[in-house]
């Protein structure tokens, strides 16, 4: 059970990227007071956090509705997390990050209001990434109270440390420095990769046993 959690735990690290997000939100809130700062990691973190939790609540019994057999999931959901590996291990989701941060400002005239729950908590929190490893987590407990319970611990284990960070987030990024940021961004890339493809061999061999 503890090495599942920590597998759970170490995925949902490597997808939500809280080192990543940084630069990010230093520049959704420049120029705002510390206040407008904190609100916004506050609200952004709970709301994204309300949304994971959600989708390990609830998805088991969607997919399950739909007939999605948990390892053909897998194999799905390891093919996602394999493109994703990629774009952090060439820099491609930072700029991505960024571009879709630039551009939702844009789109605002420059004004952006309240950022924390788009782009912040959604993509940026609760991604696609981070939402498909969430179903997974909760399609492998089979729906089980325990099992859910520690989908739930997992995510936790990732939202408030993520929280802390947003919040010292200008004298942690004055810290690491962006060589060591970017640096971080490449080894959690290489570590989502390797977890991807035991996804797919999981779901592959799952596949091919009920056969």
């Amino acid at each position: 059970m503890i090495d599942s959690l920590l597998s759970q735990i170490t995925t949902l690290l490597v997808l939500v990227d809280p080192l990543g997000l940084l630069a990010i939100f230093v520049g959704l809130t420049a120029g705002r007071p510390a206040a407008y700062r904190r609100q916004v990691a506050i609200k952004g973190t709970l709301l994204a956090t309300f949304v994971l939790v959600a989708f390990a609540v609830a998805g088991g019994k969607f997919l399950h509705l739909l007939g999605i057999d948990i390892s053909a999931f897998r194999i799905a959901g390891g093919l996602m997390l394999l493109v994703l590996a990629h774009e952090m291990i060439f820099a491609k989701r930072t700029i991505r990050r960024n571009e879709s941060a630039k551009a939702m400002d844009k789109e605002m005239g420059g004004e952006t209001s309240d950022p924390s729950v788009f782009p912040l908590a959604i993509p940026l929190i609760a991604g696609p990434g981070a939402i498909t490893a969430v179903l997974l987590f909760s399609r492998e407990s089979d729906g089980t109270a325990i099992g859910l319970m520690w989908v739930i611990v997992a995510i936790l284990a990732v939202t408030l440390p993520t929280l802390a960070l947003l919040l010292t987030a200008g004298a942690v990024q004055r810290m690491l420095g962006e060589t060591l940021t970017h640096t971080l961004d490449r080894l959690l890339g290489i570590i989502l990769g390797a977890l991807a493809v035991q996804f797919i061999i999981s779901g592959a061999k799952e596949a091919l046993g009920a056969l």
